[in-house]
């Protein structure tokens, strides 16, 4: 192995922590050492369906050193026919399971026209019939999540396979890893609606946007309290692009805990000045939201 000296930034650390998988902290420790991931499993001792979690793992948390050869579908997409459907129905055995379980799924019989997007997720997107399945629960867990009692359509579940598709999502490994981040996600914007008092409704996509930037940054619970205190502070209120500015400012000046900011304050605000920010980040702020 290399015994060279590195360093982990703290946002993988706050990422790999959220992810609790101890396989995939092994993983990433092995492979930020320098090592080869091709020799990961023999090297670290697992099995192959353990490494390849783990390796799925680091890619849905874009830490992995690798990038993969992802199909990128552009153009006008391919239109089936009732004859191709028809002849799925009867020569292709995997297709045929396929359409009861998204049926059993679904709660309802499927038309001609659904069929045909769904023959696309296999012939078009080359997604496995188990992912496909894997597809259809999280887009019905998703819809009920937000508070929608109805299973989702086909169009709309077309939309996240296309999602899944583009991103390497074609493994049950890889499916399992996504959902996994996705959970945890969810997770984290629910303590942060709570942290904001926000209840009894969901975010706006903007709102959403502001939220997922947030916790992409790295910081911990209590510095994103911290910020929404000196919002409501010096805002009378949550405004979401004074916290932003706040946040960005904190993250481009490597200030990611409290004892780094509060020393950051202590060296940019006027001697003797109590305020809850210094004048000058106060005057930064201000300044950046009237440019927006």
């Amino acid at each position: 192995m290399n015994e060279a000296q590195f360093q982990i930034p703290k946002a993988h650390v706050h990422k790999l922590l959220c992810a609790k998988s101890p396989d995939a902290a092994l993983l990433y420790l092995y492979i930020t050492g320098g090592n080869d991931p091709e020799k990961a499993e023999q090297a670290l001792q697992m099995s192959a369906s353990r490494c390849a979690c783990a390796a799925a793992t680091l890619r849905q948390l874009g830490l992995w050193p690798q990038e993969r050869n992802t199909p990128i579908f552009s153009g006008e997409r391919p239109q089936y026919s009732e004859r191709d459907v028809l002849s799925a129905m009867d020569g292709d055995r995997d297709f045929k399971a396929l359409y009861g379980e998204v049926q059993r799924a679904l709660g309802r019989s499927l038309n001609t026209e659904e069929l045909k997007i769904l023959l696309g997720f296999t012939r078009y997107l080359g997604l496995p019939a188990d992912v496909i399945s894997v597809l259809v629960c999280y887009c019905k867990e998703r819809a009920r999540a937000k508070g929608n009692l109805r299973n989702p359509s086909l169009r709309t579940i077309e939309k996240e396979a296309y999602h899944w598709a583009e991103q390497g999502i074609d493994s049950m490994e890889e499916a399992a890893a996504f959902i996994q981040n996705q959970n945890v996600r969810r997770s984290q914007l629910g303590r942060l609606m709570e942290l904001l008092q926000i209840r009894g409704r969901n975010l706006t996509p903007g709102e959403e946007k502001y939220a997922r930037s947030w916790l992409d940054m790295g910081f911990d619970e209590d510095v994103l309290k911290l910020a929404y205190d000196r919002t409501c502070l010096n805002t009378g209120g949550l405004s979401w692009a004074y916290m932003n500015k706040i946040l960005t400012r904190w993250q481009a000046a490597g200030l990611f805990t409290l004892e780094q900011i509060r020393s950051g304050d202590q060296k940019s605000a006027p001697k003797g000045a109590s305020g809850a920010l210094g004048q000058a980040e106060m005057d930064a702020i201000a300044k950046l939201l009237r440019e927006d």
